[in-house]
């Protein structure tokens, strides 16, 4: 687990050692353990260590394989290194570490870039062929490794994060206005542009190629989920215990480490079995809880508060535990470095994630955590009844694309946007963006209720999930921590596509008599919590039923009544004040119009209102290089 940058001029000129050292300097939160540099040809590599596996001077990086072809950077973990490192030393390989950076090497050697397909892990890589002068990129599966790069027809600029990107000479930091627009649609991006206009997130399962013959960065997409081909001969006790089965293996495997591991702990059945698999395997295995301060919270979310289940579970799996208690307070001190280690802004209020890694960081360098559960397995049936009747494309689309609009609805956004921008918005963007990451996908099909649904568990897994793993990325990292997902295990998720939709949520056959009545519909989809059926059942191998029953719950903070209460003072003092710095961009009245209405208790806005202050510190930050103490 690392940060890698790096440069590639396309016309061979030397790269400046002083610029590449600034570019490792900004993330050395990163890797805190080591940093290393390789310099020739035009491109420059830059490494910061987190050091995981082989922790001694051998694992450093760049590294070379042993022909010196490929030199490589890599952030990450390979989980089936032993299996491609055995089979390596069967055709003459040689190694003198115990990394996975090694295997990635050797393998590039032996196989060439096709060798990523094999990986079952996180990573982001730069591999460097000395012999071609070629730079290749790519990016695990999932995308729970992040990477960024900018080019500008001369020169390709990469990093782990984009503030890296940021201390190139000839970078100049604009805000990408479709990419505003997107953000301020779906509280999410759905293309791999970014906030900083030219810096592009390389996509998931992507490998981009770059050579000096040719100034275009050509990509390759090797591998894409996969709903349409459930295997409808499977009875629900063979995908029960194969759930079973391949979850133990999964975490197992994610296990590898030469330092201490731990892993969340919430009250919930995701976090609970993982927890139960790995108190196997390490005896007094540390856990971490975030809870809140509930003294001043009604309603709903006095239910937020998860301590006290997941004291249970550390009593019984007999783990050592620790606790994370967020007040109201704590959200002004947090803000501007959660959004200065994010970046690329995305979804959810996730402030507690920071908190959370921090204290899990001061006594572990590697924590597990679940998720990934619900994209897999179906958890948000709420949603995904919504399109369930559907008749064709045409309204699936229609139906979920005005459910997906958590922020702004289109009709806003000429109000939303000061009036410059908006004549500069192609105002189709977010539904053109939206409906391309359904058609990407070739196979699809709308005119069975159970394929919406499949769709749907598409669809999120490519955005919501591919947000929140960006999310865990940074505020992890930003504490140098490593988070590993034990649901994204190439088996596990390639066994968890095939498993029919029927054996996922348990009220297909409810759904199907519920009145056309609007309001009828509206409760169900508030009623129904049958989401991860099989997985439910599965996992009663490990943790107590009570855990498996508890209605879902995310992981957010009351944020609703704090920002009516506490917080109400410093969100007027950010939004409202004379020196709003995003007004460049957003109309000031729309934000006054949308704090007044949630303090007065008129609408919940808690999810825009953290994207405003999100958005403001971004501002700040980037575009008017604001220090925080």
């Amino acid at each position: 687990m690392c940060g890698i940058a790096g440069v590639f001029n396309l016309n061979g000129t030397p790269f400046s050692e002083e610029y590449l050292k600034r570019m490792a300097s900004s993330i050395a939160h990163r890797g805190p353990d080591g940093e290393g540099y390789y310099t020739a040809d035009g491109v420059a590599l830059a490494h910061k260590r987190l050091s995981i596996l082989d922790v001694s001077e051998r694992g450093a990086q760049p590294m070379f394989s042993k022909d010196h072809e490929w030199v490589v950077v890599f952030n990450g973990c390979i989980y089936n290194f032993k299996e491609l490192k055995r089979e390596l030393l069967e055709k003459g390989h040689q190694f003198i570490s115990t990394t996975d950076t090694e295997v990635i090497t050797e393998g590039l050697a032996a196989y060439g870039v096709d060798f990523f397909k094999r990986l079952d892990g996180m990573f982001a890589i730069a591999a460097w062929n000395t012999k071609e002068k070629r730079l290749y990129l790519s990016r695990d599966r999932f995308g729970v490794k992040p990477l960024y790069y900018w080019f500008n027809g001369k020169t390709v600029v990469f990093a782990s994060e984009i503030k890296a990107i940021i201390q190139h000479p000839d970078f100049e930091v604009k805000v990408n206005k479709q990419s505003l627009n997107e953000y301020f649609t779906f509280q999410n991006l759905f293309t791999y542009q970014t906030l900083f206009e030219g810096v592009t997130m390389l996509p998931q399962a992507n490998t981009v190629q770059i050579d000096r013959s040719s100034a275009i960065v050509k990509h390759q997409s090797w591998w894409d989920y996969d709903f349409t081909q459930p295997d409808e001969q499977m009875s629900f006790e063979e995908a029960k215990e194969e759930t079973s089965r391949l979850f133990q293996e999964a975490v197992t495997r994610q296990m590898v480490s030469d330092v201490p591991v731990g892993a969340y702990l919430s009250g919930g059945m995701d976090s609970g079995s993982i927890t139960a698999i790995a108190s196997k395997h390490v005896r007094r295995l540390t856990t971490f809880t975030c809870g809140f301060d509930m003294s001043e919270v009604t309603g709903y979310e006095a239910n937020y508060d998860e301590r006290r289940d997941a004291e249970l579970m550390a009593n019984h799996f007999k783990t050592e535990h620790y606790e994370q208690v967020i007040n109201a307070g704590d959200l002004a001190w947090s803000l501007p470095r959660v959004v200065y280690h994010l970046e690329d802004l995305r979804v959810g209020m996730s402030y507690p994630n920071y908190y959370i890694s921090r204290l899990a960081s001061k006594f572990v360098k590697v924590c597990l955590q679940g998720t990934g559960g619900d994209e897999l397995y179906g958890g948000y049936p709420w949603r995904y009844y919504r399109i369930y009747d559907s008749v064709d494309q045409q309204q699936f689309f229609d139906q979920y694309y005005d459910f997906w609009q958590r922020l702004v609805p289109d009709q806003d956004r000429a109000t939303l946007f000061h009036q410059h921008l908006y004549k500069d918005i192609d105002l189709s963007h977010p539904r053109t963006t939206f409906e391309r990451v359904f058609t990407f996908n070739k196979k699809m099909r709308y005119e069975q209720p159970e394929e919406h649904i499949q769709n749907s568990l598409y669809f999120e897994i490519k955005t919501f999930l591919h947000g929140l793993l960006i999310v865990g990325d940074k505020l992890s990292m930003a504490n140098g921590l490593e988070e590993r997902f034990p649901f994204l295990d190439n088996t596990l998720v390639n066994f968890a596509q095939k498993i029919p939709v029927r054996h996922k949520l348990g009220n297909l056959e409810a759904m199907k008599r519920v009145e056309e009545n609007t309001w009828q519909k509206k409760k169900t989809y508030r009623e129904f919590n049958d989401g991860k059926n099989v997985l439910r059942k599965a996992m009663l191998d490990f943790i107590p039923e009570r855990i498996i029953n508890r209605k879902k719950q995310g992981f957010s903070a009351p944020d609703e009544s704090w920002y009516r209460g506490e917080n109400a003072v410093y969100i007027k003092e950010l939004l409202l004040g004379k020196k709003l710095r995003s007004s460049e961009f957003i109309n000031p009245d729309y934000i006054r119009r949308i704090v007044n209405e949630h303090i007065d208790q008129k609408i919940n806005h808690r999810l825009l209102l953290w994207s405003f202050m999100n958005f403001e510190w971004w501002c700040k930050i980037f575009l008017d290089g604001e220090r925080f103490e």
